[in-house]
């Protein structure tokens, strides 16, 4: 601890203002000596001698007068093996360990270590006695889950470092001490398996930044093909509430293309937290076929606990997920919701008396999430190996409103919009995501001109919908009428999936070719079609043959006999196609 002491003179709900004596930073943590007990806190505003600390905890019980003793640290995360598969809360305390001393039920005051001091790792140095190190670089490995967790140069540790002593080959604790580095004054320090690093500042050790260019595979038909997400890209999902968010994440974090999966749940309902903590230990990794929690860290935050921890949930979630990039792995990082973080940000905000903006969110609203999502991205590491972050948010907005700040804020950073629509999640569509509202700056698996000519019958199937809720069916004309009935086979067969189906919930991206195609030379063909009773009948037992063919796998005697039904039928309509449609056809080939 340092020696700088203040004393509360104030308390506004979870925001408390302290006249200390001596020097305090931003960001610096406090502690709040009430009652017996030690309140976290950090330092959000400095005036002379006056500070306003955000409390992590439930402020019942602080008075005037109360010490203040500030720790000369920055709000941190703990690094090192041991992290995957831990449930931590936003101040990175292991929630199962609170539980067996606390109870159910949490208390004020209470922080453990978040990392276990007596499990023993195997470790094998990397580097040797004379070598010269630097921040992140490797000084040895460890075995962790299915992955080979590398010990790394503390992240803090600037200038070029010359390597003592190593520890040879074996098991030690995290506390136990694996070498000592010198730097060229002659400053030594002795380094074990874990370090702390302020969360709130994004880790830089690499080479080079690049450009997103290859897509995240998620198995979800309507986000590879039409929506794509970037891995190392950003995307949202905004949607009104029970529109399916929460569960399109999870299918997410499943079937995703990536190596760890990191759940940041800033403020969630507990009901949806419980049902995430429950579900994923049980859920079978289709990669490793073990646990999906063994490479999974979540990140728990209900909307019953302190605001403040929201935003600390966050920036602790963003955190280790750039460590585990400084491997050299593929991250996905899921926040659920912004929404609740931002109103966290509003409220804090309204307790320090800004200025504030459209309602009542704080003016700074869009930096402070350009700059969360900015911490995505592909870097090129000292040794040559590539790390990434992919990070997607949901943003839950008041009546499904999209033009609300929170919102317009994440849109104008993110690069992918995956819009859920109250109208498709009560017709009982999943994923609820509109495929008109909806868009993606990033490359697919597709063609870019396959995908637009798809699209092009979902637009014009819209427009005669529409038309034909004024004018009726029989007010429509049959070449319209087909249209029509095209953009919903569409729709009903390719944008929808069963998650429950162990099929048709995740689709390679070869399956997703080869079905994009067929559905293609359907969109495509000038059919041979006599009357509007005749094409509805036609098209409804063709989706209902594109149905059992998703559900089938691929060379059962059921996705056999669907496919020569659909083929079939397809050439009793004596299709015809023009050339730009070859050539789309071509494309997928």
């Amino acid at each position: 601890m340092s020696q700088t002491l203040g004393k509360v003179t104030a308390v506004n709900g979870n925001m408390v203002s302290v006249r200390f004596e001596g020097d305090v930073s931003m960001n610096e943590v406090a502690y709040i000596l009430t009652q017996g007990k030690k309140l976290k806190s950090e330092t959000i505003r400095i005036r002379a001698n006056k500070a306003q600390v955000q409390v992590f905890e439930a402020t019942k019980g602080v008075r005037v007068g109360d010490s203040v003793e500030f720790t000369g640290d920055m709000l941190s995360v703990e690094l090192g093996p041991g992290l995957l598969g831990q449930i931590y809360d936003g101040l990175q305390n292991p929630l199962p360990e609170i539980a067996e001393q606390t109870g159910y039920f949490l208390e004020p005051g209470v922080y453990l270590r978040s990392l276990s001091r007596t499990i023993r790792w195997h470790f094998t140095p990397s580097a040797k006695a004379g070598d010269i190190v630097r921040r992140g670089d490797c000084l040895g490995t460890v075995p962790e889950r299915t992955f080979t967790h590398r010990i790394m140069v503390p992240f803090g540790l600037l200038g070029e470092w010359k390597i003592i002593e190593i520890k040879s080959e074996g098991d030690y604790s995290i506390d136990e001490a694996i070498t000592v580095i010198e730097d060229s004054r002659g400053n030594r320090k002795t380094l074990t398996m874990t370090f702390f690093w302020p969360v709130k500042r994004a880790v830089d050790c690499y080479a080079e930044r690049l450009k997103p260019q290859t897509p995240m595979v998620t198995k979800t038909r309507i986000i590879d093909t039409f929506f794509p997400v970037a891995k190392v890209g950003t995307y949202c999902i905004p949607g009104p509430f029970g529109a399916g968010k929460t569960v399109l994440q999870q299918v997410t974090s499943r079937y995703a293309d990536v190596d760890i999966v990191i759940i940041a749940a800033c403020g969630e309902r507990a009901g949806e937290v419980v049902e995430t903590l429950i579900e994923f230990p049980e859920i079978t990794d289709p990669r490793t076929g073990r646990s999906l929690m063994e490479r999974t860290i979540i990140i728990c935050n209900t909307s019953s606990m302190p605001v403040a921890a929201r935003e600390a949930s966050v920036y602790t979630a963003v955190s280790l997920a750039e460590y585990y990039r400084q491997m050299g792995l593929n991250i996905l990082l899921l926040a659920d919701s912004t929404s609740r973080w931002a109103q966290a940000m509003r409220e804090m905000s309204g307790r320090l008396e800004e200025i504030p903006g459209e309602e009542a969110f704080p003016a700074y609203l869009e930096s402070v999430i350009a700059a969360f999502y900015e911490r995505a991205g592909i870097v090129r590491l000292s040794d040559g190996r590539m790390g990434s972050i992919t990070i997607g948010g949901t943003v839950s907005p008041a009546g499904g409103n999209f033009e609300e700040p929170v919102t317009q804020a994440t849109l104008k950073v993110v690069g992918a919009f995956h819009g859920l629509s109250r109208e498709r999640s009560d017709a009982r569509k999943y994923p609820a995501i509109h495929p008109l509202d909806s868009w993606s700056k990033y490359p697919g698996i597709m063609p870019a001109k396959a995908v637009e000519f798809a699209h092009n019958y979902l637009e014009r199937s819209a427009e005669v919908g529409a038309m034909m809720k004024v004018v009726g069916e029989e007010g429509t004309s049959l070449d319209d009428y087909v249209y029509y009935l095209k953009g919903e086979f569409l729709d009903a067969v390719y944008l929808q999936q069963n998650s429950f189906d162990p099929v048709d919930a995740s689709v390679s991206p070869e399956r997703q070719k080869a079905m994009f195609r067929l559905v293609l030379r359907i969109l495509g063909a000038d059919l041979e079609i006599l009357d509007k009773e005749g094409a509805r009948g036609w098209f409804y037992e063709l989706r209902q043959a594109f149905l059992d063919l998703n559900g089938s796998a691929q060379g059962t005697s059921l996705f056999n006999q669907s496919l020569s039904k659909i083929e079939s039928s397809l050439a009793a309509k004596s299709p015809r196609y023009s050339a730009k449609t070859q050539q789309i056809l071509a494309s997928l080939e």
